[in-house]
């Protein structure tokens, strides 16, 4: 089917159009040369009917202008020229210099570069160590909240200006990245720059050749409910006319049957057989009503649909099924089709975050519905009455934003995603962003933001929003730089906010943040900091003395937990070729780590490995196993003290990747890593000079624990190992080896395991 207006109007003995629809034409008429009238004081970026690459051509017009019969099929009046002006196209171009000539802003002005700090003084100055950037402000309340969702976007500078050129191309974007990072804010932001004077809304008539193939009608958006209000109208009229005129029968045949001494149950039965025939008379009237399958009458944006997790139906449309589908008692098939999101989409913007939750037929569906910009709505249970009904194609002309996580790309359609790539852009969502006195300012403003839009919260006052900000350093895992997974730093505002509005104070403070950062704990960390009391009260952590071949690891559970994890390992005689046996559920790369701290071992050894095993045991690794290589030199220490039988010291914790020749590598989860060693009493903690500057943990650890960063194996044995002259004959050894192999250039540091 065309997208046509009045390409699928339905034959005039469907539609039975009353009278009053040639009133109703006549005020569309005056209606539109009002709108005329309007649009050239209007900004609105080009409209995107007239950029989309899969639209229909022929569904095209003018700014200013409706579509030519919009109403036609209704009224019977051919309107055609008298709505246009005679020099149609001067006007239109004239009107479209004038409007570039005014505007102040459009697309093409938005960028990264908007300004976020209208009203706000700011010192620059003290800008660059300011916590704040420099804004000058007593509260969140002090802060200007921009209006557009896409000026509110912050740190992800680069998808932002993708949004907004793929909003006004009409491109399909597909994001990937973590969550929280602001994809569905986008999204939605992208609907906002859509324009709306192109929407439309969907009309299924009734088809009287094919009940199951109904017809389908596209309208301007506000007109679909005046005409379905128009036919409701003359159907009650009908249904009227012909209630009385059954009633006024049967009363007729009641008197007859009276009067002239006859049967009073053929009387009854006749009576019966008058109300049938007025009962279908009556459903063969509601099949003019068309069924107003997306109504965007009092839509003020373009379209935001969010189908992320829906099924095949709720996404592609469905059609009832109906159980009294015979003998005249059955809903009318056109009255039963429902619309899916790509439908009701139509002209803005189709979110699907975790794409590779869609099943591959659902996905090719989805295929067809982007490439022709219409999708034909059936029955999705072959089982239903709905199966037997399938509609015109009906638009589903819409810009799709597509979102997931890495692993979303891996049961994704291949076919789908060339689709996107071929037709919009691809952007990957930054976890941090670096901290600069502008991103701060717009951090201030992501408080003043969260606050606005929970509605409940009092104000933030400046040292609860710096506290903020301190926590957003911290979330990084980076020196110098600031997270950007806003849920959950919003999930903190508002836990702080709540616990100032329960004492009803009329600011939030600093302590109410560090109140809530105690009650937001992850459930990882809740579950962390339960497994280091219960170890404390069994006494499966020593934090004193030494012990030959035990050290303490530190590991990290979910994303933002530390917990100490012990390594022990044993000498023992082989009875056949030596070999080193790892147990604790470890997984490849935590494999590959061990086989690389035996390379270490059997280079500095003096003892013959092959008639030796090396037992290494992750203790209480628990169900989920041991992942990474970060436990790399907790390994390498542990077996050297158990070959060599020289205690390692208890108050010590470590972290760290081993390289095959001696180097310690970088790491990830360094703070909470070492938070989690204080807890469990340790004083001193040893971490990978290349982490060095990650290290941002609370103030109230900082005096408890010591932090010493290593460059090699050696380091780590020189503080871990107890004994002397034991340990420094040892290290000496060792460090013979790693200084020789340290004196070839290495490159690039790698990346944090």
């Amino acid at each position: 089917m065309s997208n046509d207006t009045n390409g699928n109007d339905p034959p005039e003995d469907a539609s039975g159009a009353p009278d009053e629809e040639g009133e109703l034409a006549q005020e569309e008429r005056q209606g539109r040369e009002q709108r005329q009238e309007q649009e050239q004081e209007r900004t609105q970026p080009q409209r995107q009917g007239d950029q989309s690459p899969l639209a229909d051509e022929s569904d095209r017009h003018t700014d200013g202008e409706e579509p030519a019969d919009g109403l036609e099929s209704v009224s019977g009046e051919e309107e055609g020229a008298e709505d246009a002006p005679e020099d149609e196209s001067e006007t239109g171009a004239g009107n479209e210099a004038e409007r570039e000539e005014n505007d102040v802003e459009t697309v093409d002005d938005l960028g990264s570069t908007v300004e976020v700090d209208p009203g706000v003084e700011i010192d620059e100055e003290i800008a660059e160590d300011d916590l704040l950037g420099g804004l000058q402000i007593d509260s969140s309340d002090d802060i200007t909240v921009p209006d557009r969702l896409v000026d509110q976007v912050i740190g992800q500078d680069e998808a932002r200006d993708t949004i907004i050129k793929a909003a006004k191309q009409r491109r399909h974007v597909m994001m990937i990245g973590s969550p929280g990072t602001g994809k569905s804010m986008l999204a939605k932001a992208m609907s906002q720059l859509l324009p709306e004077e192109d929407l439309q809304d969907v009309l299924i008539y009734h088809n009287p050749d094919d009940e199951n193939e109904p017809k389908v009608r596209t309208v301007p958006a506000g007109k679909g409910r005046q005409i379905v209000d128009v036919h409701k109208e003359e159907a009650n009229k009908r249904n009227r006319t012909r209630t009385i005129l059954m009633w006024v029968i049967i009363a007729a045949i009641i008197l007859y049957t009276i009067l002239s001494a006859s049967s009073i149950i053929l009387g009854l039965l006749a009576a019966g057989v008058v109300w049938l025939i007025f009962r279908t008379l009556r459903q063969g009237t509601d099949t003019i009503v068309p069924n107003m399958l997306v109504d965007n009458g009092e839509q003020r944006t373009a379209p935001f649909e969010d189908a992320t997790g829906a099924h095949a139906g709720a996404l592609l449309g469905d059609v009832r099924h109906d159980p009294f589908q015979s003998g005249g008692m059955g809903t009318p098939s056109h009255e039963r089709v429902e619309s899916g999101s790509i439908h009701k989409s139509n002209k803005g913007v189709l979110f699907l975050d975790e794409m590779n939750t869609l099943d591959i037929p659902t996905q090719q569906k989805l295929m067809t519905a982007i490439q022709e910009g219409e999708f034909s709505i059936t029955g999705q249970s072959e089982r239903s009455s709905g199966a037997m009904v399938q509609t015109e194609p009906v638009p589903c002309d819409f810009v799709m934003v597509a979102a997931g996580n890495l692993d979303a790309m891996e049961n994704m359609h291949p076919a789908l995603r060339s689709r996107i790539k071929g037709y919009g852009y691809e952007v990957y969502m930054d976890d941090t962003i670096e901290d600069t006195p502008e991103m701060r300012r717009k951090y201030a403003r992501f408080v003043a933001q969260e606050v606005e839009r929970d509605g409940r919260l009092p104000p933030f006052d400046r040292e609860a929003v710096e506290e903020l900000l301190l926590e957003a350093r911290r979330r990084s895992g980076r020196k110098n730089h600031l997270t950007l997974l806003f849920r959950n730093l919003g999930g903190l505002v508002r836990v702080a906010g709540d616990i100032a509005r329960a004492e009803d104070r009329d600011f939030t403070t600093r302590d109410d943040v560090l109140q809530a950062k105690d009650r937001s704990r992850s459930i990882e960390q809740q579950l962390a900091d339960d497994y280091i009391e219960r170890r404390k009260d069994y006494e499966l952590e020593v934090t004193d003395d030494g012990a030959v071949g035990r050290v303490n690891g530190l590991a990290v559970m979910g994303e933002d937990s530390g917990i100490m994890l012990p390594v022990m390992a044993e000498i023992a005689p082989s009875q056949g070729g030596g070999e080193v046996i790892a147990t604790g559920k470890l997984k490849e790369m935590a494999e590959e780590s061990v086989q690389n701290v035996s390379a270490i071992i059997k280079k500095f050894s003096d003892v013959d490995l092959s008639e030796k095993d090396i037992h290494i045991q992750f203790v209480q690794a628990g169900d989920g196993g041991v992942d990474g290589d970060s436990a790399s030199i907790t390994v390498a220490t542990a077996v050297i003290s158990a070959l060599e039988d020289i205690p390692v010291d208890q108050s010590v914790a470590m972290t760290g990747s081993l390289s095959v020749r001696g180097d310690v590598l970088p790491v990830g989860g360094v703070t909470h890593k070492i938070e989690a060693a204080a807890k469990a009493g340790c004083t001193t903690v040893i971490i990978p000079k290349s982490n060095e500057q990650d290290v941002m943990i609370e103030d109230e650890y900082a005096e408890m624990i010591e932090i010493v960063p290593c460059d090699n194996i050696s380091e780590v044995l020189a503080v871990a190992l107890v004994g002397r002259p034991e340990t420094d004959s040892l290290v000496d050894r060792l460090k013979s080896i790693t200084d020789s192999a340290f004196d070839q250039p290495v490159g690039s540091n790698p990346s944090p395991q």
